[in-house]
């Protein structure tokens, strides 16, 4: 029996044929006939189900189809003008195309940022519970350390208030002293940003504590507002359509297809209590302001008089104290005596040259500074070099064999990776000298032994000094 043709799609449970279904369903000798029907009957029960899945599918992976073709086009330039944004400024692809990524059917699925968020509100809460139940006070120093350490991400202030945005029942955050921290400085003097859990009364009386079933009821309401908070974006977005499409907030099951997720805004941080301005005091003024209440009135008196004999000025007759002798600011240039039949055209030639120095020195980028550095070791890597093929007594030697040996040699304590950088830079300022050859998959180097090496160490040191612009 021929089985009727379902339409392709992918994850398709292996469901049995018909035709195995009807070849099971054929009554064996001596079976009453209604059997026969019954085991009809649950074999187009399953045929049903299996079409019916595919279906499914298939309006599932059209539906991850138009959103992914969608997502595509956002990121090209809109008509209104828009410059388009390199690729290098957006955020990793696994952030942008979260909600598509994630398993089961499409739903209404959190933006990678917001599902962060609701783990960092989890992480806190736990952390936050155990230090309440032990009757400890939460400090942000505290929950901060636990946090970071159970994430293995950043936490800061911001994501505290991101989450008092979210969910403004959940702490109440004040501004205390005199609570210990792990703050390393910290003081028990200084002001401790503390984060005590809102918690219903207990029946008996007691204080209420953090239990696993109130942690589990907490995050599942943190969720539920985020959702939320998503569902506003997506009404304002429906709402933008032409013609707007206007859905209840009940019967809302999934996005709508072209509705990127992974595009929300982040959640505005709400402000928390900051310590209060505490005065500080700068002058002896402010000091002697402020301890007045504090000495007797003669230790005033004394310090009175001591300031207005400081700050009178002293008589015409009365020895002034000698004032140490002050360096000069630069030092004194050299006498003239010194520069006896020098010519003036030279001295400003040489002063010329010497301030086009420093503006290089100061104008110049960190690659030009890398490269002067190898520049000025060359001269000492072109020895050992030659030390090194004399030595091997072979016409050619691998890469990484003259680095491993020049490694070895040279004074500067340098690795292979950078010693190979040298030896392309000399063989790019010396291709006559040191040449190198491709062989398959091996980076060989041949060095001309006959050539002088004092006049190899004076072309580089005249390339050095034509690169630092002397």
């Amino acid at each position: 029996v021929s089985s009727p043709s379902t339409p392709e799609a992918p994850d398709i449970p292996a469901c049995p044929s018909p035709g195995q279904k009807i070849k099971k369903s054929t009554p064996a000798a001596g079976q009453p006939p209604h059997l026969t029907s019954a085991q009809d009957q649950d074999t187009i029960s399953e045929l049903a189900s299996c079409l019916q899945r595919a279906r499914e599918l298939g309006a599932r992976v059209r539906a991850l189809k138009a959103s992914a073709q969608d997502a595509g086009e956002s990121c090209t330039p809109e008509a209104e003008g828009r410059p388009e944004e390199p690729c290098g400024e957006k955020a990793p692809a696994y952030q942008r195309f979260h909600a598509l990524a994630q398993p089961g059917l499409p739903g209404l699925v959190l933006p990678y940022k917001y599902q962060v968020l609701a783990e960092m509100f989890r992480s806190m809460d736990t952390i936050v519970g155990m230090l309440h139940n032990r009757s400890e006070t939460p400090t942000f120093a505290k929950v901060q350390r636990g946090v970071q350490d159970m994430m293995r991400r950043r936490f800061e202030e911001r994501n505290v208030g991101q989450i008092k945005t979210v969910y403004p029942a959940s702490y109440r955050f004040r501004q205390e002293r005199s609570v210990p921290t792990f703050k390393d400085g910290a003081r028990r003097s200084d002001y401790q940003l503390t984060i005590e859990p809102l918690l219903e009364q207990e029946a008996d009386g007691a204080a209420p504590q953090l239990t696993a079933s109130r942690l589990l009821q907490r995050r599942q309401i943190f969720s539920q507002k985020l959702v939320e908070h998503v569902k506003e974006h997506h009404k304002a977005f429906l709402a933008s359509l032409s013609p707007p499409i206007v859905v209840p907030e009940d019967q809302l099951t999934r996005w709508h297809p072209r509705f990127n997720v992974d595009e929300v805004p982040d959640i505005e941080p709400a402000a928390l209590p900051q310590p209060p301005a505490t005065e500080k005091l700068t002058t002896a003024q402010e000091v002697l302001a402020r301890a007045r209440n504090l000495i007797s009135p003669r230790m005033e008196k004394a310090l009175s008089q001591l300031a207005l004999r400081s700050a009178a000025p002293s008589s015409p007759g009365s020895p002034r104290p000698a004032l140490p002798a002050t360096p000069p600011a630069t030092p004194p240039a050299a006498s003239p005596s010194a520069l006896k039949g020098v010519s003036q055209d030279l001295l400003e030639r040489i002063r010329a040259k010497e301030a086009q120095k420093q503006l290089a020195q100061m104008t110049r980028c960190p690659e030009q500074e890398q490269r002067l550095q190898r520049l000025e070791r060359l001269p000492e890597l072109a020895r050992v070099l030659r030390s090194v093929f004399v030595s091997e007594r072979k016409p050619a030697l691998s890469m990484e064999v003259a680095c491993a040996r020049m490694v070895g040699s040279c004074r500067t304590i340098m690795s292979p990776g950078e010693m190979e950088k040298h030896l392309l830079l000399l063989s790019e300022l010396l291709p006559d000298w040191l040449s190198l050859h491709r062989i398959r998959t091996d980076t060989y180097v041949k060095l001309d032994k006959a050539a002088d090496l004092a006049h190899i160490t004076a072309r580089l040191a005249h390339q050095t000094r034509a690169e630092e612009g002397l």
